[in-house]
Protein backbone atom coordinates (compact mmCIF):
# COMPACT_ATOMS: atom_id res chain seq x y z
CA UNK A 1 0.00 0.00 0.00
CA UNK A 2 1.11 3.56 -0.59
CA UNK A 3 2.20 5.69 2.45
CA UNK A 4 1.09 9.03 3.12
CA UNK A 5 2.76 11.87 4.26
CA UNK A 6 2.43 15.75 4.18
CA UNK A 7 4.11 15.96 0.72
CA UNK A 8 2.38 13.51 -0.96
CA UNK A 9 1.92 9.81 -1.10
CA UNK A 10 5.31 7.41 -1.08
CA UNK A 11 4.50 4.54 -3.60
CA UNK A 12 5.54 1.41 -4.27
CA UNK A 13 6.69 0.91 -7.34
CA UNK A 14 5.35 -2.82 -8.00
CA UNK A 15 2.15 -0.85 -7.62
CA UNK A 16 2.97 1.24 -10.19
CA UNK A 17 3.44 -1.77 -12.84
CA UNK A 18 6.38 -2.35 -15.37
CA UNK A 19 5.60 0.48 -17.99
CA UNK A 20 6.14 3.12 -15.34
CA UNK A 21 8.97 1.22 -13.24
CA UNK A 22 10.99 1.19 -16.64
CA UNK A 23 10.20 5.14 -17.22
CA UNK A 24 11.54 5.83 -13.40
CA UNK A 25 14.71 3.54 -14.51
CA UNK A 26 15.12 5.54 -17.07
CA UNK A 27 15.05 8.84 -15.26
CA UNK A 28 17.17 7.84 -12.40
CA UNK A 29 19.62 7.26 -15.57
CA UNK A 30 19.12 10.52 -16.92
CA UNK A 31 19.52 12.28 -13.66
CA UNK A 32 23.21 10.75 -12.93
CA UNK A 33 24.12 11.51 -17.18
CA UNK A 34 25.54 14.39 -17.44
CA UNK A 35 27.39 14.48 -14.32
CA UNK A 36 28.86 10.89 -15.19
CA UNK A 37 29.56 11.48 -18.67
CA UNK A 38 31.88 14.38 -18.45
CA UNK A 39 34.11 12.88 -15.96
CA UNK A 40 35.88 10.86 -18.86
CA UNK A 41 35.43 14.04 -21.39
CA UNK A 42 37.22 15.63 -18.91
CA UNK A 43 40.39 12.90 -17.99
CA UNK A 44 40.30 11.16 -21.38
CA UNK A 45 38.97 8.22 -19.64
CA UNK A 46 36.91 5.96 -21.83
CA UNK A 47 33.04 6.97 -22.05
CA UNK A 48 32.23 3.63 -22.86
CA UNK A 49 33.61 2.28 -19.86
CA UNK A 50 32.36 4.70 -17.62
CA UNK A 51 28.89 3.81 -18.39
CA UNK A 52 29.44 0.20 -17.88
CA UNK A 53 31.07 0.22 -14.14
CA UNK A 54 28.12 2.65 -13.08
CA UNK A 55 25.96 0.32 -13.61
CA UNK A 56 28.04 -2.70 -12.69
CA UNK A 57 29.27 -0.83 -9.58
CA UNK A 58 25.39 0.45 -8.31
CA UNK A 59 24.34 -3.22 -8.84
CA UNK A 60 27.73 -4.39 -5.96
CA UNK A 61 26.98 -1.61 -4.37
CA UNK A 62 23.46 -2.65 -3.81
CA UNK A 63 24.59 -6.52 -3.25
CA UNK A 64 26.57 -5.49 -0.05
CA UNK A 65 23.70 -3.52 1.37
CA UNK A 66 21.83 -5.77 0.98
CA UNK A 67 19.01 -4.35 -1.49
CA UNK A 68 18.00 -1.71 0.51
CA UNK A 69 19.74 1.40 0.23
CA UNK A 70 18.16 3.07 -3.28
CA UNK A 71 21.46 4.90 -4.18
CA UNK A 72 23.07 5.24 -7.42
CA UNK A 73 26.63 5.36 -8.10
CA UNK A 74 28.30 7.66 -10.70
CA UNK A 75 31.74 9.14 -11.61
CA UNK A 76 33.42 11.52 -8.85
CA UNK A 77 34.53 14.91 -9.27
CA UNK A 78 36.83 14.79 -5.82
CA UNK A 79 39.06 12.55 -7.91
CA UNK A 80 39.55 14.78 -11.12
CA UNK A 81 42.95 16.61 -9.60
CA UNK A 82 44.39 12.76 -8.93
CA UNK A 83 44.06 12.27 -12.06
CA UNK A 84 45.22 15.62 -14.03
CA UNK A 85 48.12 15.34 -11.07
CA UNK A 86 49.25 12.26 -13.12
CA UNK A 87 47.36 12.54 -16.25
CA UNK A 88 47.98 16.03 -17.44
CA UNK A 89 46.89 15.90 -20.64
CA UNK A 90 44.69 13.02 -20.85
CA UNK A 91 47.92 10.58 -22.05
CA UNK A 92 45.97 7.19 -22.00
CA UNK A 93 49.54 5.58 -21.05
CA UNK A 94 49.46 7.23 -17.68
CA UNK A 95 45.72 6.86 -17.31
CA UNK A 96 45.92 3.48 -16.04
CA UNK A 97 48.92 4.62 -13.24
CA UNK A 98 45.90 7.10 -11.98
CA UNK A 99 43.47 4.66 -12.37
CA UNK A 100 45.55 2.34 -9.83
CA UNK A 101 45.95 4.78 -7.27
CA UNK A 102 41.84 5.03 -7.36
CA UNK A 103 42.00 1.46 -7.03
CA UNK A 104 43.87 1.87 -3.67
CA UNK A 105 41.73 4.73 -2.41
CA UNK A 106 38.48 2.24 -3.60
CA UNK A 107 40.39 -0.19 -0.61
CA UNK A 108 40.76 2.97 2.01
CA UNK A 109 36.85 2.36 2.22
CA UNK A 110 36.95 -1.22 3.31
CA UNK A 111 39.78 0.25 6.06
CA UNK A 112 37.75 2.74 7.28
CA UNK A 113 34.47 0.48 7.33
CA UNK A 114 36.35 -1.81 9.40
CA UNK A 115 37.13 0.33 11.68
CA UNK A 116 34.01 1.46 12.39
CA UNK A 117 32.58 -1.38 12.95
CA UNK A 118 35.39 -2.10 15.30
CA UNK A 119 36.15 1.39 17.41
CA UNK A 120 32.38 3.24 15.85
CA UNK A 121 31.82 5.66 13.44
CA UNK A 122 32.26 8.77 16.22
CA UNK A 123 35.96 7.26 16.94
CA UNK A 124 37.52 7.21 13.61
CA UNK A 125 35.47 10.63 12.36
CA UNK A 126 37.44 12.64 15.19
CA UNK A 127 40.41 12.91 12.62
CA UNK A 128 39.14 14.09 9.82
CA UNK A 129 36.71 16.83 11.14
CA UNK A 130 35.67 20.42 9.17
CA UNK A 131 38.65 22.28 9.82
CA UNK A 132 40.56 19.37 7.64
CA UNK A 133 37.97 18.19 5.22
CA UNK A 134 36.62 21.82 4.51
CA UNK A 135 40.58 23.18 3.40
CA UNK A 136 41.07 19.93 1.28
CA UNK A 137 37.37 20.21 -1.04
CA UNK A 138 37.94 23.69 -1.26
CA UNK A 139 42.10 23.02 -2.90
CA UNK A 140 40.48 21.00 -4.34
CA UNK A 141 38.28 23.15 -6.58
CA UNK A 142 40.79 25.70 -6.76
CA UNK A 143 43.55 23.90 -8.55
CA UNK A 144 41.36 22.39 -10.98
CA UNK A 145 40.00 25.92 -11.89
CA UNK A 146 42.98 27.12 -14.62
CA UNK A 147 41.64 24.21 -16.15
CA UNK A 148 38.31 25.63 -16.83
CA UNK A 149 39.37 28.86 -18.32
CA UNK A 150 41.83 27.10 -20.28
CA UNK A 151 38.83 25.56 -21.87
CA UNK A 152 36.61 28.14 -21.65
CA UNK A 153 38.74 29.70 -23.88
CA UNK A 154 38.43 28.09 -26.90
CA UNK A 155 34.70 29.85 -27.86
CA UNK A 156 33.71 31.70 -24.76
CA UNK A 157 30.36 32.50 -26.15
CA UNK A 158 29.68 28.86 -26.41
CA UNK A 159 31.05 28.54 -22.71
CA UNK A 160 28.84 31.39 -21.53
CA UNK A 161 25.80 29.80 -22.90
CA UNK A 162 26.75 26.38 -20.74
CA UNK A 163 26.60 28.35 -17.53
CA UNK A 164 23.77 30.52 -17.84
CA UNK A 165 22.06 27.77 -18.63
CA UNK A 166 22.95 25.40 -15.92
CA UNK A 167 22.91 28.63 -13.89
CA UNK A 168 19.24 29.50 -14.69
CA UNK A 169 18.34 25.64 -14.44
CA UNK A 170 18.98 25.90 -10.71
CA UNK A 171 17.94 28.69 -10.03
CA UNK A 172 14.63 28.81 -11.81
CA UNK A 173 14.17 25.05 -12.90
CA UNK A 174 11.18 23.04 -11.37
CA UNK A 175 10.83 19.44 -11.23
CA UNK A 176 13.67 17.51 -13.33
CA UNK A 177 14.86 20.49 -14.60
CA UNK A 178 16.32 21.60 -11.56
CA UNK A 179 17.77 17.41 -10.76
CA UNK A 180 19.85 17.53 -13.96
CA UNK A 181 21.20 21.28 -15.19
CA UNK A 182 24.38 20.11 -16.13
CA UNK A 183 22.72 17.49 -18.75
CA UNK A 184 20.59 20.10 -19.83
CA UNK A 185 23.34 22.81 -19.81
CA UNK A 186 25.75 20.23 -22.18
CA UNK A 187 23.03 19.88 -24.42
CA UNK A 188 22.24 23.19 -24.90
CA UNK A 189 25.87 24.79 -25.33
CA UNK A 190 26.60 21.76 -27.72
CA UNK A 191 23.83 22.07 -29.78
CA UNK A 192 24.62 25.65 -29.82
CA UNK A 193 27.78 25.02 -31.02
CA UNK A 194 27.48 22.77 -33.90
CA UNK A 195 25.32 25.57 -35.00
CA UNK A 196 27.68 28.41 -34.67
CA UNK A 197 30.80 26.72 -35.12
CA UNK A 198 31.35 24.60 -38.85
CA UNK A 199 34.37 23.35 -36.86
CA UNK A 200 31.70 21.78 -34.03
CA UNK A 201 29.77 19.91 -36.86
CA UNK A 202 32.93 18.49 -38.72
CA UNK A 203 33.85 17.07 -35.44
CA UNK A 204 30.82 15.71 -34.75
CA UNK A 205 29.96 14.13 -37.70
CA UNK A 206 33.52 12.74 -38.69
CA UNK A 207 33.59 11.08 -34.81
CA UNK A 208 29.71 9.72 -34.79
CA UNK A 209 29.72 8.60 -38.33
CA UNK A 210 32.83 6.40 -37.97
CA UNK A 211 31.74 4.99 -34.47
CA UNK A 212 30.14 1.55 -34.94
CA UNK A 213 26.55 0.84 -33.17
CA UNK A 214 27.55 -2.21 -31.17
CA UNK A 215 31.14 -2.87 -29.79
CA UNK A 216 32.99 -3.98 -26.81
CA UNK A 217 33.28 -0.95 -23.56
CA UNK A 218 36.33 -2.44 -22.04
CA UNK A 219 40.11 -2.16 -23.92
CA UNK A 220 42.71 -4.04 -22.15
CA UNK A 221 45.71 -1.63 -22.39
CA UNK A 222 43.54 0.93 -20.87
CA UNK A 223 43.08 -1.23 -17.86
CA UNK A 224 45.57 -1.45 -14.87
CA UNK A 225 45.76 -5.08 -16.32
CA UNK A 226 47.44 -4.00 -19.03
CA UNK A 227 50.09 -2.18 -16.78
CA UNK A 228 51.30 -5.27 -15.66
CA UNK A 229 51.26 -7.26 -18.97
CA UNK A 230 53.17 -4.60 -20.71
CA UNK A 231 55.73 -3.38 -18.40
CA UNK A 232 54.80 -1.59 -15.39
CA UNK A 233 56.84 2.02 -14.16
CA UNK A 234 56.81 0.76 -10.30
CA UNK A 235 58.06 4.45 -8.99
CA UNK A 236 55.17 5.63 -10.75
CA UNK A 237 52.78 3.47 -9.43
CA UNK A 238 54.37 4.92 -5.92
CA UNK A 239 53.97 8.10 -6.89
CA UNK A 240 50.44 7.38 -8.10
CA UNK A 241 49.38 6.38 -5.13
CA UNK A 242 50.44 8.32 -2.54
CA UNK A 243 49.06 11.35 -4.69
CA UNK A 244 45.52 10.17 -4.97
CA UNK A 245 44.79 8.00 -1.79
CA UNK A 246 44.55 11.20 0.26
CA UNK A 247 41.78 12.25 -1.87
CA UNK A 248 39.66 9.63 -0.72
CA UNK A 249 39.12 11.56 2.40
CA UNK A 250 37.11 14.12 0.94
CA UNK A 251 35.32 11.21 -0.96
CA UNK A 252 34.51 9.19 2.26
CA UNK A 253 33.12 12.46 3.37
CA UNK A 254 30.92 13.32 1.00
CA UNK A 255 29.71 9.23 0.74
CA UNK A 256 28.81 9.83 4.79
CA UNK A 257 26.98 12.85 3.75
CA UNK A 258 25.17 11.23 1.04
CA UNK A 259 23.67 8.19 3.02
CA UNK A 260 22.80 10.89 5.28
CA UNK A 261 20.59 12.77 2.90
CA UNK A 262 19.34 9.50 1.27
CA UNK A 263 18.49 8.61 4.43
CA UNK A 264 16.52 11.91 5.48
CA UNK A 265 14.80 11.70 2.02
CA UNK A 266 13.29 8.20 2.17
CA UNK A 267 13.08 8.08 6.10
CA UNK A 268 14.91 5.33 7.22
CA UNK A 269 18.17 5.58 8.96
CA UNK A 270 20.60 3.33 6.42
CA UNK A 271 23.61 4.07 8.78
CA UNK A 272 22.15 1.76 11.44
CA UNK A 273 20.74 -1.07 8.71
CA UNK A 274 22.54 -2.11 6.56
CA UNK A 275 25.07 -0.05 8.35
CA UNK A 276 27.25 2.61 7.30
CA UNK A 277 30.20 0.15 7.22
CA UNK A 278 28.12 -1.56 4.65
CA UNK A 279 27.18 1.40 2.64
CA UNK A 280 31.08 2.23 2.79
CA UNK A 281 32.34 -1.33 1.90
CA UNK A 282 30.02 -1.14 -1.34
CA UNK A 283 31.17 2.57 -2.47
CA UNK A 284 34.68 2.05 -1.81
CA UNK A 285 34.89 -1.90 -4.20
CA UNK A 286 32.80 -0.37 -6.72
CA UNK A 287 35.38 2.66 -7.53
CA UNK A 288 38.20 -0.29 -7.08
CA UNK A 289 36.13 -2.74 -9.38
CA UNK A 290 35.69 0.64 -12.20
CA UNK A 291 39.40 1.89 -11.65
CA UNK A 292 41.05 -1.63 -12.15
CA UNK A 293 39.17 -1.50 -15.66
CA UNK A 294 40.10 2.19 -16.65
CA UNK A 295 36.82 3.69 -15.31
CA UNK A 296 36.80 6.73 -12.82
CA UNK A 297 35.97 6.08 -9.30
CA UNK A 298 32.58 6.02 -8.24
CA UNK A 299 30.52 7.94 -6.03
CA UNK A 300 27.01 8.32 -4.46
CA UNK A 301 24.69 10.61 -6.12
CA UNK A 302 23.19 13.73 -4.92
CA UNK A 303 21.42 14.19 -8.60
CA UNK A 304 19.85 10.65 -7.84
CA UNK A 305 18.88 11.66 -4.33
CA UNK A 306 17.12 14.78 -5.79
CA UNK A 307 14.91 11.93 -7.68
CA UNK A 308 13.67 10.29 -5.01
CA UNK A 309 12.57 13.18 -3.53
CA UNK A 310 10.80 14.65 -6.71
CA UNK A 311 8.91 11.01 -7.46
CA UNK A 312 8.42 9.39 -3.84
CA UNK A 313 9.19 6.12 -5.46
CA UNK A 314 11.73 4.58 -3.01
CA UNK A 315 12.40 1.34 -4.07
CA UNK A 316 15.54 0.47 -5.10
CA UNK A 317 15.07 -1.71 -7.93
CA UNK A 318 13.97 1.29 -9.85
CA UNK A 319 17.81 2.89 -9.04
CA UNK A 320 18.67 -1.09 -10.12
CA UNK A 321 17.18 -1.16 -13.13
CA UNK A 322 18.76 2.80 -13.68
CA UNK A 323 22.04 0.67 -13.68
CA UNK A 324 20.95 -1.98 -16.05
CA UNK A 325 20.25 0.65 -18.97
CA UNK A 326 23.49 2.01 -18.22
CA UNK A 327 25.30 -1.04 -18.94
CA UNK A 328 22.76 -1.77 -21.98
CA UNK A 329 23.93 1.93 -23.41
CA UNK A 330 28.06 1.05 -22.60
CA UNK A 331 27.90 -1.26 -25.48
CA UNK A 332 27.24 1.28 -28.43
CA UNK A 333 30.52 3.54 -29.59
CA UNK A 334 28.43 5.50 -31.35
CA UNK A 335 26.92 7.10 -28.32
CA UNK A 336 30.47 7.62 -26.96
CA UNK A 337 31.71 9.13 -29.84
CA UNK A 338 28.98 11.70 -29.01
CA UNK A 339 30.06 12.22 -25.97
CA UNK A 340 33.73 12.06 -27.34
CA UNK A 341 33.31 15.40 -29.43
CA UNK A 342 32.16 17.36 -27.32
CA UNK A 343 33.35 20.94 -27.59
CA UNK A 344 36.16 22.08 -25.42
CA UNK A 345 34.29 25.69 -24.65
CA UNK A 346 31.16 23.62 -23.42
CA UNK A 347 33.48 21.26 -21.03
CA UNK A 348 35.29 24.70 -19.92
CA UNK A 349 31.75 26.44 -19.37
CA UNK A 350 30.37 23.37 -17.14
CA UNK A 351 33.33 22.77 -15.75
CA UNK A 352 34.04 26.80 -14.41
CA UNK A 353 30.54 26.16 -12.20
CA UNK A 354 31.63 22.81 -10.68
CA UNK A 355 35.02 23.33 -9.64
CA UNK A 356 33.69 26.48 -8.25
CA UNK A 357 31.11 24.67 -6.34
CA UNK A 358 33.34 21.80 -5.31
CA UNK A 359 35.46 24.82 -3.40
CA UNK A 360 32.28 26.04 -2.31
CA UNK A 361 31.24 22.95 -0.28
CA UNK A 362 34.58 23.12 1.48
CA UNK A 363 33.15 26.46 2.62
CA UNK A 364 30.19 25.20 3.45
CA UNK A 365 31.78 22.82 5.03
CA UNK A 366 33.50 24.67 7.17
CA UNK A 367 30.56 27.38 7.63
CA UNK A 368 27.79 24.34 8.52
CA UNK A 369 30.07 23.00 11.12
CA UNK A 370 30.39 26.64 12.56
CA UNK A 371 34.45 26.47 13.05
CA UNK A 372 35.90 28.86 15.13
CA UNK A 373 38.56 30.95 13.07
CA UNK A 374 39.56 32.62 16.60
CA UNK A 375 40.93 29.38 17.91
CA UNK A 376 45.01 29.47 16.49
CA UNK A 377 44.69 25.81 16.08
CA UNK A 378 42.15 25.98 13.01
CA UNK A 379 43.78 28.90 11.45
CA UNK A 380 46.99 26.98 11.77
CA UNK A 381 45.59 23.92 10.37
CA UNK A 382 43.57 25.62 7.39
CA UNK A 383 46.76 27.87 6.56
CA UNK A 384 49.21 25.06 6.25
CA UNK A 385 46.01 23.23 4.03
CA UNK A 386 45.60 25.62 1.51
CA UNK A 387 48.87 26.79 0.94
CA UNK A 388 50.90 23.10 0.60
CA UNK A 389 47.67 22.41 -1.64
CA UNK A 390 47.96 25.46 -3.94
CA UNK A 391 51.85 26.53 -3.21
CA UNK A 392 52.98 23.13 -4.53
CA UNK A 393 50.60 22.55 -7.35
CA UNK A 394 51.66 25.93 -8.62
CA UNK A 395 55.59 25.35 -8.17
CA UNK A 396 57.82 25.20 -10.84
CA UNK A 397 58.10 21.09 -9.87
CA UNK A 398 54.49 20.82 -9.31
CA UNK A 399 55.05 18.18 -6.95
CA UNK A 400 57.40 17.22 -3.98
CA UNK A 401 59.80 14.94 -4.61
CA UNK A 402 61.24 12.18 -2.36
CA UNK A 403 63.26 10.09 -4.10
CA UNK A 404 61.72 8.99 -6.89
CA UNK A 405 58.60 9.35 -5.49
CA UNK A 406 56.39 12.40 -6.38
CA UNK A 407 53.93 13.81 -4.02
CA UNK A 408 51.31 16.11 -4.98
CA UNK A 409 50.54 19.17 -3.20
CA UNK A 410 47.28 18.19 -2.20
CA UNK A 411 48.59 14.79 -0.83
CA UNK A 412 51.11 16.61 1.37
CA UNK A 413 48.68 18.98 2.38
CA UNK A 414 45.99 16.27 3.39
CA UNK A 415 48.61 14.30 5.32
CA UNK A 416 49.98 17.50 6.92
CA UNK A 417 46.52 18.53 7.95
CA UNK A 418 45.08 15.13 9.82
CA UNK A 419 49.12 15.20 11.23
CA UNK A 420 48.79 18.39 12.62
CA UNK A 421 44.95 18.29 13.97
CA UNK A 422 45.82 15.30 15.89
CA UNK A 423 48.95 16.37 17.13
CA UNK A 424 47.58 20.24 18.50
CA UNK A 425 45.09 20.26 21.15
CA UNK A 426 41.68 21.45 21.64
CA UNK A 427 39.97 19.30 19.13
CA UNK A 428 36.28 19.56 19.84
CA UNK A 429 34.65 17.89 16.91
CA UNK A 430 32.49 15.34 17.39
CA UNK A 431 30.52 13.27 14.40
CA UNK A 432 26.99 12.92 15.05
CA UNK A 433 25.80 16.29 16.85
CA UNK A 434 24.89 18.46 13.90
CA UNK A 435 23.50 16.74 11.31
CA UNK A 436 23.17 19.30 8.90
CA UNK A 437 27.24 19.79 9.38
CA UNK A 438 27.84 16.77 9.21
CA UNK A 439 26.09 16.28 5.93
CA UNK A 440 27.41 19.04 3.92
CA UNK A 441 29.92 17.49 2.56
CA UNK A 442 28.28 16.72 -1.30
CA UNK A 443 29.42 17.65 -4.73
CA UNK A 444 26.36 17.89 -6.43
CA UNK A 445 25.26 20.45 -8.59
Amino acid sequence: MNKKTIDGPIYDARELGTPRMLILGLQHMFAMFGATVLVPALTGLNVATTLLFAGLGTLLFHLITRRMVPAFLGSSFAFLAGYWAIAPNGEAELLPYACFGVAISGLMYVVLAAVIKGVGVKKVMRFFPPIVTGPIIIAIGLILSSSAINNCEANWLVALVAIIVVISCNMWGKGMVKIIPILIGVLVSYVFSVVIDPASRAAVATKVGEAAWIGIPVHKDATVFGLFSNGVDTDLLVTATITIVPLAIATMMEHVGDICAISSTVGKNYLVDPGLHRTLIGDGLATTLASVFGAPANTTYGENTGVLALSKVYDPRVIRLAAIFAVVLSFCPKFAALVTAMPTATIGGVSMILYGMISAVGVRNVVENRVDFTNTRNVIIAALILVLALGISNSAAGAVAIGSVKLSGLAVASLVGIVVNAILPGKDYEFGVDIQGDTSVNFKV
